[in-house]
């Protein structure tokens, strides 16, 4: 039996189906882990070490973006394993020198450390999907990831609440390095998805700068790739201006204890799981274009609803927590079946999830540094952000649209 014949027969059985996925998912949270299980600790943090703990968030995101750039034809020319067993030891590293900082300083530079392994768990997951599964298939794929990964923004800010009522935020990056050992171990399970020849047809890149280049200027001149690359760029560029200024605008603002705001932050996620989960099903009876556009629709009407609230002085927090709600469920549509539709229009899937995590990661640091400079201690600042990217999400979207045709 080929290698084909065997990778093909792999991906449609029990082991796929229940032990691929979950490691898939568990290394695909590794983003929303590394970042939601301290968010409860800013403050404090911020606080102890008389510092902006939002650049805690810019750092990790700055590596989280450039690193994947590298490891992206890197996967594609020695396959996916490796770079995930390098990845996991990196991201152990990073964590033991955040755990050990005394410093805003340090701690900004660990991150950076921390992410450049971190982000070879979610790059890679998207890219083995892509080699083993079709347009429509990958996308039920990605929404099954998706219900899984969601168990970290879930238990992060609960479990890094309780961490820091028993000990510092310290025990919070020892936890990290705990796991990311965990997740070496659990990468001898996976199997490579991109031997000398994959599933769906490509051999492996040459590697070399110039091939890797070329790999990234053919992707943005893909018209199509880039217009749906964008769409969940300009989301996610929304999404973390609510991950990173919720802390101070919930804990802060409104006066909620920090250990409920890992409840608060919780019930987005729950939205997120719930969608993914009906995702899978409506990608059966709808277009993924459809679909794409009814979600992003209504997240910006939400978000539009939220900034007109805040501006009016009328956001109390039940306002905010629905508006934030529906903007975050919708997510497990927008992302699972953006990153698909962006995957299915290239070759190289490697580089080409490297790029849209780059973007899509990255565009944290937009929102970090604007939370940053505007911050004045109420929710508007989060508010239009969130509003005003959610909105170039849509635009993009219909946009690049209306010239395709």
């Amino acid at each position: 039996m080929s290698t084909v014949q065997i990778q093909e027969e792999k991906a449609n059985s029990t082991y796929y189906r229940i032990v691929f996925i979950s490691i898939l998912g568990a290394l695909m949270a590794f983003t929303s882990l590394s970042t939601d299980i301290y968010l409860p600790a800013m403050p404090k943090m911020a606080e102890e070490l008389h510092g902006d703990a939002e650049l805690t968030v810019t750092g990790f995101l700055i590596g989280f973006a450039i690193a994947q750039l590298i490891w992206g034809p890197i996967s594609d020319h020695i396959g996916r394993r490796k770079p995930l067993f390098i990845g996991m030891l990196v991201f152990v590293v990073g964590s033991v020198g955040c755990a050990m900082a005394q410093s805003i300083e340090q701690i900004v530079f660990w991150r950076v450390f921390q992410a450049f392994g971190a982000c070879t768990g979610p790059m890679l997951s998207r890219a083995m999907i892509r080699d083993l599964y079709t347009r429509t298939r990958a996308a039920q794929m990605l929404s099954t990831l998706v219900m899984v990964m969601a168990i970290a923004p879930i238990a992060g800010p609960l479990l890094g609440g309780q961490i820091i009522r028993f000990s510092s935020w310290h025990a919070i990056f020892w936890l990290l390095a705990v796991i990311g050992l965990l997740m070496f171990l659990s990468i001898f399970k996976l199997p490579e998805t991109l031997p000398a020849k994959a599933i769906s047809g490509e051999n492996r890149s040459p590697a070399s700068i110039m091939s890797a280049l070329r790999n990234y200027i053919a992707l943005m001149k893909n018209r199509e790739f880039m217009r749906y690359t964008l769409c969940v760029t300009f989301y996610y560029t929304s999404a973390y201006g609510f991950i990173i200024g919720s802390p101070f605008v919930y804990i802060n603002y409104y006066g909620v204890d920090y250990q409920y705001y890992g409840y608060l932050f919780a019930c987005n996620i729950v939205g997120v799981i719930t969608m993914s989960y009906f995702n899978r099903f409506l990608l059966d009876r709808f277009s993924m274009d459809l679909l794409l556009r009814l979600s992003t629709g209504l997240s910006c009407l939400s978000m539009l609803a939220l900034a007109g609230a805040v501006y009016s002085g009328v956001a109390s927090l039940p306002v905010m927590i629905i508006t934030i709600f529906i903007f975050f469920a919708l997510n497990g549509i927008i992302a699972a079946t953006a990153t698909a539709a962006a995957l299915d229009e290239v070759k190289t899937a490697g580089s080409a999830s490297a790029l849209i995590g780059s973007l899509q990661y990255g565009s944290g640091i937009i929102s970090s540094l604007l939370l940053t400079f505007f911050r004045d201690g109420t929710p508007w600042p989060m508010a239009w952000i969130m509003a005003l990217f959610t909105l170039a999400s849509l635009a993009v979207l219909l946009l690049g649209r209306q010239q395709a045709g």
